[in-house]
Parts: C-alpha cells; sequence; structure tokens
C-alpha cells in the first residue's frame, strides 16, 4: 500500500485532536469538535478548512486561452482579468475528468485548481493536448491552500492579520501578501457561505494557520462539515455526482457549459442534453433523519427512476437531504418519489436546490 501523503497541517491537526481519515490519497482531518458543530459553526461564524491536498496548475503562453477555450466547457475567452469560472474537464467520449475553477491572470497567465484525486492523471491529460508554444507548470506541492468560510469571514481574518482586505466581488481574486509572502485571496467557496480561498507557500502554512485561529474566533472544520455543507448547497463532489462514466449534462443543469464553442467532448454533452431518458441530478428532500446513501434506489411508483449519489442529515435543517439522478421525465419538483436504504423505503421529494438558502456567498 502506497503511503498516504500529508499536507503541511498534519502535525497541527494532530496537535486539535481531529480525526484523520484517509481522502484521495491523503491523510485529511474528517472532524475536530464533531461534524453538526463544525457546520453550524460555518454557517452562523467562520470556520477555516485544510484544502492544502488539492492540485494547482498554471498554464501560459501565447496560445494559453485557445488551448484552454478546446480542454473546458466553459467560456475561457469570457472570464475577465482578476476572475474565475467553474466548469468540467472532458474525455472525448463526453465522461467527466473532473471539476474545476479556470482563474485568469494577465499576460496570458492562466491557472487551474483541480481535485486531488484526479490531480495527477488531469496533469497527464491537459499536457498531452498543449499547443508547443503553452507552457505548463504544476505548482501543487510549493501551494498551500486554506478556505476560510462564514458570514463573519472578512472580519475575523482582518482581526487576525491586523490589515484591512480588499473588496472582491464573488468569483474574482487579487494577489495580496500572507504571512510575509506573496499569496492569492479569492472569493470562492464550497460552502454556499461568504468567504474567501487563500493560496500561498507550502513552507507558510502552519505559521500562517497558527495565526489565524490564535484569537479563538476561526474555528478549524474537517472533511465531514465540508461535506454537509456541499450538499446542503447542491454543489457536486467528484466520485459522487461526477464521475468518468457519465457527461457533466444532468450535473450542470443547464450551467457552466459553453454550447456556442467547440470543446472536447461537445457532442456527448449535447447528446445527453437532447436525451430524455438520460439523469438529471435533483434534490431530494426526505420526510425524517434516517438519510440515504451513494448508490441507494430511487424509485417512482415502484419503479426504478434513479439513484443516490450523496445523502446525509442536513445540520440546518434537520432533516435528512440527498442528491441524486432520475429519469428526466421524473424530474419535476414536487414530485414524490421513494428511495430504498438498508431494506427500508424512505420517502422523499423532489425540491429545489440549493436545500439551504440562507447562504450569502455572492454578498
Amino acid at each position: 500500500m502506497p503511503e498516504k501523503l500529508r499536507t503541511p497541517l498534519y502535525e497541527e491537526h494532530l496537535r486539535l485532536a481531529a480525526r484523520m481519515v484517509p481522502f484521495a490519497g491523503w491523510e485529511m482531518p474528517l472532524l475536530y469538535r464533531g461534524i453538526i458543530p463544525e457546520h453550524l459553526h460555518t454557517r452562523e461564524k467562520v470556520s477555516i478548512f485544510d484544502i492544502c491536498h488539492m492540485g494547482e496548475f498554471e498554464v501560459s503562453g501565447p496560445s494559453a486561452e485557445a488551448d484552454l477555450e478546446k480542454l473546458l466547457t466553459q467560456s475561457v475567452a469570457a472570464i475577465a482579468e482578476g476572475a474565475c469560472a467553474y466548469g468540467y474537464l472532458l474525455a472525448e467520449d463526453g465522461g467527466t475528468l473532473d471539476d474545476l475553477i479556470c482563474y485568469r491572470f494577465g499576460g496570458g497567465k492562466f491557472w487551474l485548481v483541480v481535485n486531488a484525486a484526479t490531480a495527477a492523471a488531469d496533469a497527464v491529460w491537459i499536457k498531452s493536448r498543449l499547443s508547443p508554444t503553452t507552457v505548463f507548470s504544476d505548482l501543487s506541492a510549493a501551494t498551500a491552500k486554506l478556505d476560510i468560510q462564514g458570514p463573519g469571514a472578512r472580519e475575523a481574518v482582518e482581526s487576525a492579520l491586523g490589515r484591512k482586505l480588499p473588496d472582491l466581488e464573488y468569483f474574482h481574486f487579487c494577489a495580496i501578501e500572507i504571512a510575509g509572502a506573496a499569496g492569492l485571496l479569492s472569493r470562492t467557496g464550497y460552502t454556499g457561505e461568504f468567504g474567501y480561498e487563500l493560496y500561498f507557500p507550502a513552507d507558510r502554512a502552519a505559521a500562517f494557520w497558527k495565526k489565524l485561529i490564535a484569537p479563538g474566533v476561526i474555528l478549524p472544520a474537517g472533511l465531514g462539515a465540508r461535506d454537509t455543507l456541499r450538499v446542503e448547497m447542491g454543489f457536486s463532489l467528484y466520485g459522487h455526482e461526477l464521475s468518468r462514466k457519465t457527461t457533466p449534462a444532468g450535473a450542470a443543469r443547464g450551467r457552466f457549459i459553453d454550447l456556442n464553442k467547440n470543446f472536447t467532448g461537445k457532442e456527448a454533452v449535447l447528446r445527453d442534453l437532447e436525451n430524455p431518458a438520460a439523469g438529471k441530478l435533483v434534490g431530494l428532500r426526505l420526510e425524517g433523519r434516517m438519510a440515504a446513501r451513494a448508490d441507494d434506489l430511487i424509485l417512482e411508483d415502484g419503479r426504478e427512476a434513479g439513484k443516490v449519489t450523496s445523502g446525509l442529515f442536513s445540520p440546518s435543517l434537520n432533516v435528512a437531504v440527498a442528491l441524486g439522478y432520475v429519469r428526466r421525465p421524473a424530474a419535476v419538483i414536487g414530485r414524490k418519489l421513494d428511495i430504498i436504504a438498508r431494506g427500508r423505503k424512505l420517502q422523499a421529494e423532489i425540491v429545489k436546490l440549493p436545500f439551504y438558502k440562507e447562504g450569502t456567498a455572492r454578498r
């Protein structure tokens, strides 16, 4: 068995008595105080997440934009300097290789922030499809990433650093000095709350982490709360809602894919968008607290209508919720369905996403 990778904050997690678990080849904190208190602290105040395991690629040069335009589903040309956009990296047959965020700097430079589990394969795929005048650099090992999320994020970070943060619109970023080193401040996140993603040199990770949590306002949260927060917002997770076996047509729900340009896998995406039998990702609100799990069957009038991709108890709503793909004719808001979970039939209703609607991410 290969040895699990550790982020620069591994010792800090142990010091804070985090429960560590394997994740995408890494040893990561699942929780510190508990998933529910960490979830609620993020919704009500502010939390910090160690996301150093994710990958960061730099793609630059005179042909970088054109190459990325062919590789990614989102419109790269439409991304303004200092802005970023979410989209997908697809195989020739339309299967989803990864979901990622593309950052546009000046001078023909871009960053791609990718998932940890797919980073190595992504790098091989992307490099093999770049023009000779496009330069690819894997910055992952040298880059630390922390997410500070919650309605009190700005005030808490400013207090911890003793400085004002620049005003940023949602999905915009800027250069900033962090812990005495050049870094990047991004108004993005995976929780639905106001917050930031911070990129800076990996050798400064422990010092910066300690500086942020020292006042006791920003509290650490693990993968468990990160998952409950993203499911409440209806955000997809690679390996659950997205996979190599499916196109993103059902998950995108008409977003993040620019059909006015050519990109790898476009024909398959168009096929699935036009196919009424193809699955559509929906939100399912269950009647009780018992949660469904990935791959549980979804039934409509006793007939199979789809499968659950993610299911859990929602701390914000005090009820179980799930994401799943159902046949497009059945994907109607208000439709009553059943889920077979661990031998029991659970009643569910298709509801509009996100489940949790009080997040202020766009503030």
